[in-house]
């Protein structure tokens, strides 16, 4: 862009390449393991194959495939009669053959899109396209980043991992939008089953961005295509987080305004981010379509792929799911979206549904467990399997047997960290619920103790009665109803 086009408001422009590792059990076109386990060694989940060693031969992963179609269809893609696999061609120290086995021409899905909503505006994202390839290899930089590491080291263990790398239209005009994106499609993908978000790299982002004028942004969004070819383009790689997208897109924005302002061009580049410096560094000139010198994989015929969208099936989305709860459960926005955050999470709130009402339901689940998880750093995954205890939680609450404050401040913390069941914390903290003459003589304790705030009861002081009902809860160590206490005192104090 030049210097003259600083003088005008400039427009962002940003699209998205996505690389979303997809969970199977073994890699896209050899039967070697994708389970990264701790503490591994180097290059030991290798073969010929995933290494691109003289005479091995590829053979495609049908659950890959089935994975790509599941994709394509929760972004209402396009399904092509037939898809066709090519060589890209490239050198890296991370890819072992020189060449990435990936779709060129005819990829497995297109001319999808994405609903997101940024402050409350909703907005659709176009996916250009959404193809399948194989992962590169990693690599550790030691003793300092990529432009200032000692050494690298290689490691091939990922190497053919699946990807289905999700390319978007230039739809973006913010980095916020951009994280909006990437936490909406991997809510789906979670939802789709055939996405881990807990594997490291497991989605991992590529951003094109480049600054037009403000005069060539239309009034529906649409950028003009000449403003747009006539822009220089640079890409930033290796972001691995939806919020490492924004900070990302955030600071080269800012460093391409303030290159254009000095009256700088800007180059068509690739651009590494530094996740650690919070910058982004260039690596190299921006490579051209033809550069790769594509060619078509001699080594795997073109599949049919038509037909498989009928018959393989998808659960229901975010979105859709967030609907019906609120329709069929009555719930407000914030709860129905709190408990449809994981397909995991809406799962366990269905399951409690079915015993409780589900206002109740949802507020021990949306409100109290998703709570005490997050403070913890624990996901609904680390507690699936105790349901019927936290079902028997609500139903002693419910049953009146313990009190609600006893039950969100002791049972539930104490079966999260000490992973006991309700019913033992009760007995063993003695938290049964404490009624009639108990109660009784609490808060004949508390007045007789506190003449002075039965004082200010009676001369209007509203803090009075919860100073008192705070005493009868002290001395019944929580265990008695602060409704029914409050009531108790009342009547006792306007007698």
């Amino acid at each position: 862009m030049s210097a003259q086009a600083a003088e005008k408001d400039l427009a962002v422009v940003i699209g998205l390449e996505v690389h979303v590792q997809l969970e199977t059990a073994t890699k896209i076109f050899c039967g070697c393991s994708t389970d990264a386990a701790d503490g591994e060694e180097p290059n030991s989940r290798t073969c010929p194959t995933c290494l691109g060693l003289p005479g091995s031969l590829p053979v495609l992963n049908e659950a890959a495939v089935e994975a790509a179609v599941k994709i394509a269809k929760a972004l209402d893609a396009e399904i092509p009669e037939r898809t066709t696999f090519h060589r890209k061609n490239y050198y890296y120290p991370d890819l072992p053959k020189n060449f990435q086995l990936t779709q060129y021409d005819a990829p497995i899905c297109a001319d999808g899109e994405l609903e997101i909503s940024v402050e409350g505006m909703r907005r659709t994202i176009g996916i250009t396209r959404a193809h399948l390839e194989e992962d590169p290899g990693s690599l550790e930089h030691v003793g300092g980043g990529i432009d200032t590491a000692d050494y690298t080291l290689v490691d091939y263990n990922r190497a053919g991992t699946p990807l289905v790398e999700i390319v978007t239209e230039p739809d973006f005009r913010s980095p916020a939008e951009t994280r909006a994106f990437l936490a909406k499609l991997e809510e789906v993908l979670e939802y789709l089953g055939v996405f881990d978000p807990e594997r490291d790299g497991s989605l991992r982002v590529d951003a094109n961005i480049s600054m037009v004028s403000g005069d060539a942004v239309a009034e529906d969004g649409r950028i003009d295509e000449r403003a747009l070819s006539a822009a220089n383009r640079t890409e930033v790689k290796n972001i691995s987080s939806h919020k490492g997208a924004e900070k990302a897109l955030a600071y080269e924005v800012t460093r391409q305004r303030n290159a254009i302002r000095r009256g700088r061009e800007i180059e068509q580049e690739t651009r590494h981010w530094d996740e650690a410096r919070g910058i982004t560094v260039s690596m190299r000139t921006k490579e051209a379509e033809k550069d790769y010198r594509y060619f078509r994989e001699a080594d795997l015929p073109p599949l049919a792929v038509s037909g498989w969208r009928d018959r393989i099936p998808i659960p229901e989305l975010p979105d859709a799911r967030r609907e019906r709860f609120r329709e069929e459960y009555g719930l407000d926005a914030e709860s129905a979206s709190k408990l449809t955050s994981t397909k995991e999470v809406a799962d366990f709130f269905e399951d409690v549904a079915a015993e409780f009402d589900p206002d109740l339901a949802a507020t021990w689940v949306a409100d109290n467990l998703l709570g005490e998880l997050h403070y913890r750093d624990m996901e609904i995954t680390d507690v699936t399997d105790r349901l019927e205890e936290f079902t028997r939680l609500i139903e002693l609450v419910d049953a009146e047997e313990v009190t609600v404050k006893n039950a969100e401040e002791v049972l539930l913390r104490t079966m999260l960290d000490e992973g006991l069941a309700p019913d033992e914390i009760v007995d063993r903290e003695e938290l049964g619920k404490t009624e009639g003459e108990a109660v009784a003589a609490a808060v004949t304790e508390a007045i007789e103790e506190h003449p002075e705030a039965v004082e200010d009861y009676h001369a209007g002081e509203g803090g009075a009665i919860n100073f008192l009902v705070g005493q009868v809860m002290q001395k019944t160590g929580g265990s008695a109803d602060p409704g029914d206490v409050n009531q108790l005192l009342r009547d006792r104090l306007d007698g």
